[in-house]
């Protein structure tokens, strides 16, 4: 009698085993989750690090103006010395990573480090009066503007067609004229 009473208990066990597995498959169909195991991507709000930008810069410090919600801050820095580096990420209404990069740093090394080693074409665009110079890579692709005394980069993941609306929306100011 002590045998049968193991072979039910077995039994038993293998039969609540596959209800909950059953169950834990049917959960996880259901229930909604998120499979990058990943953290969601935080928006940060970049206005106090651009005033003191630009009160601290030596040249016009750019910032976007006009985009639409959709577009998603996602860092920002400033560093003084040794090359007035200015740094704002975003992602754009695809999930593509889009920059604005600028600093009084000699152009090609600026250039190399800020667009992922992305290379000079022959292609330039006009934006707002102002030439930008194409860059490609096999990470980053970039609009390239270079003006006295600094160079600003619009670069990332994101196609020609992102990164031409963000530098249409830079608005370039330096001091205290940062109303946005």
């Amino acid at each position: 009698m002590a045998g049968r009473n193991g072979k039910k208990t077995v039994g038993s066990l293998v039969l609540s085993l596959g209800v909950c597995v059953v169950a834990a498959g049917v959960a996880y169909a259901f229930i909604p989750h998120d499979d990058s195991g990943q953290p969601p991507i935080k928006r940060v709000d970049y206005r106090i690090e651009l005033l003191t930008a630009r009160r601290a810069a030596s040249y016009p410090v750019a910032a976007p103006k006009g985009l639409s919600k959709a577009w998603k801050p996602t860092s920002v820095r400033y560093a003084g010395e040794p090359n007035e580096a200015w740094h704002l990420g975003f992602l754009d209404p695809d999930g593509q990573y889009v920059a604005v990069e600028q600093s009084t740093d000699k152009p090609a090394r600026f250039i190399e480090d800020a667009s992922q080693g992305a290379e000079r074409t022959s292609r330039k665009q006009t934006i707002d009066g102002k030439e930008w110079q194409r860059y490609e890579g096999e990470k980053y692709d970039a609009l390239v503007l270079t003006e006295k005394g600094s160079t600003t980069l619009v670069t990332g993941t994101a196609d020609f067609g992102q990164l031409t609306k963000m530098a249409a929306a830079l608005e370039m100011k330096k001091g205290d004229d940062t109303a946005q």
